[in-house]
């Protein structure tokens, strides 16, 4: 919270509170946002993650444990819909953040072809249950924080333009604006401009459509501008369809046409279908050990990186980089995270694509509990939530990218010191795929940056340890290696 004293810290009579009990819980007036602008970001950030409830069934449903066993694809769908539509809620009202919370791309590809392949589901998810119980354990120490607070404030800006950077380039991909080489072994080149380096094909034009649309009403204005695009641009979507009889294959993941059937009747049977110590017996004590640290290494910098930079972006940071309510933010993301596990949806946590809302204008927690909302209703109406189309909803995160990108100003490049760690976070997120993997690097190169400046005491101590937890995750094959675990 900003350090300027405000309404709500100022002492009786001194100042009116907002008479509306909504006002007052979320604080809308205070940091100067409405109900109505708060709906529309969470609305817009509904659209922009909605597709995680058809693509984290098929991520896990494409896994098989030790055993052969695959997990059922509806019974996947109600869970990842119900578990980040609860957790998204939690976060709203305990939080009052404009975060989302769903399944984590990437810890979901963990779970799904590292771990449960040793394993059966239930013990993997058991796992991922640990692992959430690990990171609240993190935050109770009040270890987490220290870390977060340990970060100079020009990093965690430079840690927004690198999410700025990675959300565009998702958004790039999931359009198919870019895409990689099918043979890349043979190729310098590793992505390329659509298919064949050229752009075909009515999607395409849907995603450039929307991009161009979004940006004029941006520039123009026009409050709901992300909404209004993705709304406008699913129409357009839908028409082109129709009129051009395409198929499945040319959208991807979403076909926007109108289903069937609204509702459907959602199948909660693998909610508790977790065994905690199970992959400890199965998969050997050390093998369990390192999986657990990998899902919390990756989880916690994963979170943590989208929290900063989507609260920076949103200016809720106060003068010393710190967020708003943080104790109970990460410890509300732990939850999540075994709350996933719970679910056997896989560890659950903030989504980048938050950033949406936020572009709307969404200021408060009051944007996450429509999210969670929605989220919920999903479970009952699955069909409608794959109406929208990724081409549809990535024009949202393009734009999103460039918005976050504009703390760029903050960085005090003429400090290499700050400069080549946030070069690299900045980067990294982006060319890696990976926000853990950009913010372990730029950790690494700050100490060691640092220390060779002779300006070590400028470095938290916390963070030396945090730069070797780093270092052995990215030399966590080897180690593997030399424990023999296979």
């Amino acid at each position: 919270m900003s350090s300027t004293p405000t309404e709500l810290d100022a002492p009786p009579g001194s100042s009116p509170s907002p008479a509306n009990p909504l006002d007052r819980f979320f604080r809308l007036t205070e940091r100067g946002t409405t109900a109505g602008r708060e709906v529309r970001g969470g609305v817009a950030t509904f659209f922009a993650l909605a597709y995680i409830v058809v693509l984290n069934p098929i991520i896990l449903g494409s896994g098989k444990d030790l055993y052969g066993h695959t997990l059922n694809l509806g019974q996947l769908t109600a869970a990842t819909a119900i578990v980040a539509g609860v957790m998204t809620l939690v976060m709203g009202l305990g939080g009052n953040l404009p975060l989302a919370i769903a399944a984590g791309l990437g810890l979901n590809g963990v779970v799904a072809f590292t771990i449960a392949p040793t394993m059966s589901w239930q013990d993997a998810m058991g796992l991922v249950v640990l692992e959430g119980l690990g990171i609240c354990l993190l935050v109770v120490t009040g270890l987490r924080r220290l870390i977060m607070d340990a970060i100079p404030v020009p990093m965690k800006k430079a840690i927004g333009v690198g999410i700025g950077l990675f959300i565009a380039l998702i958004g790039l991909v999931d359009a198919g604006f870019v895409t990689r080489i099918p043979d890349a072994a043979q190729s310098t080149v590793p992505v390329q401009l659509g298919n064949n380096g050229e752009l075909t094909g009515w999607p395409i034009l849907v995603f450039c459509v929307g991009v161009l649309v979004t940006f004029v009403l941006l520039v123009r204005r026009v409050p709901g501008a992300i909404l209004i695009s993705i709304v406008g641009t699913t129409i357009l979507a839908i028409v082109i369809n129709y009129a051009a009889h395409l198929k499945a294959a040319d959208w991807g993941l979403i076909q926007p046409k109108w289903p069937h059937s609204v509702v459907s009747t959602p199948d909660f049977g693998l909610l508790g279908k977790v065994s905690l110590f199970g992959g400890f017996v199965h998969a050997g004590v050390v093998t369990a050990i390192v999986f657990i640290f990998t899902l919390i290494l990756s989880d916690f910098f994963d979170a943590m990186g989208t929290i900063v930079g989507v609260s920076s972006e949103a200016g809720l940071l106060d003068a010393d980089g710190n967020v708003p309510n943080i104790g109970r933010v990460l410890f509300i993301d732990g939850l999540a995270a075994a709350a996933g596990g719970f679910g056997s949806a896989s560890s659950n946590t903030t989504f980048v694509e938050s950033a949406a809302g936020v572009g709307e204008g969404a200021r408060t927690g009051l944007a996450s509990v429509v999210t969670g909302l929605l989220l919920g209703l999903t479970s009952l109406l699955t069909p409608l939530a794959t109406v929208v189309p990724q081409q549809a909803a990535a024009p949202a995160l393009v734009v999103v990218g460039f918005l976050m990108m504009t703390q760029i100003k903050d960085v005090p490049w003429d400090d290499w010191t700050i400069a080549v760690p946030a070069f690299l976070a900045m980067t990294l997120m982006a060319f890696t795929y990976s926000i853990t993997v950009g913010i372990g690097a730029s950790v690494i190169a700050f100490v060691l940056v640092k220390a060779a400046a002779g300006r070590v005491r400028e470095v938290s101590p916390l963070l030396w340890i945090v730069a070797a937890l780093f270092a052995a995750y990215f030399a966590l094959n080897p180690i593997q290696q030399v424990l023999n675990v296979k």
